[in-house]
């Protein structure tokens, strides 16, 4: 790990950093934030079955507004996991990314698509328990939130620091919160107002676990 560093931020034990593999995942999701801060709504195109006719819906302006606010503070939230040295701080962001992801596709005026976001906020209010408790079984054994510490300490006693159930619940909540694309799906959202904002789920909980993973594998 210690070899791959290119930037550290050290801030008592914390010490925040990003190595060759967090800065490609930094590098997506500051491109995200800037399409979505660029990026005008897509109008939703409907056929009138059985003619050639078509009409297109306009994206009401408070909507469109509210839905890149949230796909912005989401992809910071998305960093924010991505820099962070310390796991509670990472298990925050993580649970942050959950309620901006149902803010996302919540923002749509669509029963079907509010069921969706219904069924997902339960999802994310359950994955916090496996996600917080992770870590407070990390802080209770190992005396510290640090990565690096941690990380320090795998490397000492050949990665039996950080007790395995501490490492399953983080997977665990981690994998709760990064279940909005699977909504998106259900609902069909693409084909709703507010693309291409929605594209902001899918980014943050890939790099969500994609960090998560990382993370596991240094402590």
């Amino acid at each position: 790990m210690f070899e791959q560093i290119l930037i550290r931020m050290p801030f008592g034990d914390i010490v925040h950093y990003l190595s060759g593999y967090t800065v490609v995942l930094f590098a997506f999701a500051a491109m995200f934030v800037i399409l979505a801060i660029i990026s005008l709504p897509e109008k939703p195109i409907d056929i009138v079955f059985g003619t050639d006719g078509y009409y297109t819906k306009d994206v009401p302006v408070d909507l469109m507004k509210f839905q890149r606010f949230m796909a912005i503070a989401c992809g910071i939230a998305t960093i924010g996991a991505i820099t962070t040295g310390d796991i509670f701080n990472f298990t925050l962001f993580a649970a942050f990314i959950g309620v901006l992801n149902i803010g996302i596709v919540a923002a749509v005026k669509n029963k079907q698509v509010l069921n969706a976001a219904f069924s997902y906020g339960l999802v994310v209010m359950m994955a916090t328990v496996p996600l917080f408790a992770g870590a407070a079984i990390i802080a209770a054994t190992c005396g510290t939130l640090s990565i690096w510490e941690l990380a320090v300490a795998a490397e000492a006693t050949a990665g039996i620091s950080v007790p395995i159930v501490a490492k399953l619940l983080l997977l665990v909540g981690v994998l709760g919160e990064g279940m909005a694309p699977f909504y998106i799906g259900k609902a069909e959202i693409t084909r709703a107002p507010g693309a291409p904002y929605i594209l902001m789920i899918h980014v943050s909980s890939l790099l969500l676990f994609l960090r998560v993973v990382e993370i596991l594998l240094t402590v």
